[in-house]
């Protein structure tokens, strides 16, 4: 098996906005961890302020710096944060991400729901990041998909704009993207998408294709995205050209469209697929193979 390449340091997004649910995200997990109350942070006196600091035991894109916030805000307005490096950063092993203060009992009861948003969204941005070093240079962008944790797809999706990557369709609203059931009730590629012309107006139509003929049936009905499911190097070439050609035929209402790489890409064949020339490359494991970034709150008593 081939070696993952570096992971670089993404360029931070000026558009990095927490996504509107991220109260209800926090809430929910508080709810799920803390219940009717800590009954193990009784045993802290009431008034005991303690200092502390959370470390990173490995290399990691920060990310998760708002949800980290907000638990902390819901617990105790109070508590204090500083922290020493923004989601996007690239943050290495040993660094302090950020240092703590307030009342002991509510940054106990805090803890682990805090380093559960980290962690997951730094696993996230961390991979992401990977994948868009991996693809340096082709001129290929690196999308998300809907493969997300049940209730934080905002949050990932966030976090994967950290790492340098770009966001897919959020959810089932905002993009039509017609697969083989939709086809097959639709009798032909051609028919599905005039179809979703017709009833989703306003929106991006993307098709996925498993052949070059069904791309060249595609292309003619004027998608906005085509997505080449599980093609081989040769046939990512070969639909590359294809799309080329079309588009250069300057025929009255041909329209470039963009080509989508997708299923089975991992970090060891990322590369040769966005070095065919396509214009997107999707990998559900940027989301939901991640491992959990190493991170440890320290607290001073």
């Amino acid at each position: 098996m081939l070696a993952s390449p570096p992971m670089s340091t993404p360029p931070i997004p000026a558009d990095l906005a927490p996504p509107a649910d991220l109260p209800d995200q926090v809430a929910a997990a508080l709810r799920e961890d803390v219940g009717q109350g800590d009954v193990t942070a009784q045993l802290v006196p009431e008034d005991q302020r303690i200092r502390g600091r959370v470390v990173t035991r490995e290399d990691a894109v920060l990310c998760g710096r708002p949800w980290a916030e907000e638990t902390f805000r819901r617990l105790d307005a109070d508590i204090r944060l500083t922290w020493h490096a923004t989601d996007g950063a690239r943050v290495e092993t040993g660094a302090v991400i950020f240092e703590i203060a307030g009342r002991a009992r509510p940054i106990l009861t805090g803890e682990r729901t805090a380093l559960n948003f980290l962690q997951l969204l730094c696993a996230t941005a961390t991979q992401a990041s990977r994948f868009v070093a991996a693809v340096a240079g082709t001129g290929c962008a690196v999308l998300d998909t809907r493969k997300t944790l049940p209730g934080l797809r905002t949050a990932q999706k966030y976090a994967v704009r950290c790492g340098g990557g770009r966001n897919h369709r959020m959810g089932l609203y905002d993009m039509v993207l017609i697969k083989e059931n939709h086809i097959a009730a639709a009798g032909s590629v051609a028919a599905a998408i005039a179809a979703a012309r017709r009833v989703s107006q306003g929106v991006k139509v993307e098709v996925e294709v498993e052949s070059l003929q069904e791309l060249e049936e595609a292309l003619g009905a004027g998608p906005d995205i085509v997505l080449l499911d599980d093609f081989s190097l040769a046939d990512l070439a070969a639909a590359v050209s294809l799309n080329r050609q079309r588009s250069k035929a300057g025929k009255p209402g041909v329209r470039p469209v963009a080509l989508e790489a997708s299923g089975n890409i991992s970090l060891e064949t990322v590369r040769a697929i966005a070095a065919t020339g396509v214009d997107f490359v999707s990998s559900g494991g940027i989301t939901k193979n991640v491992r959990a970034i190493d991170l440890s709150m320290r607290l001073d008593f």
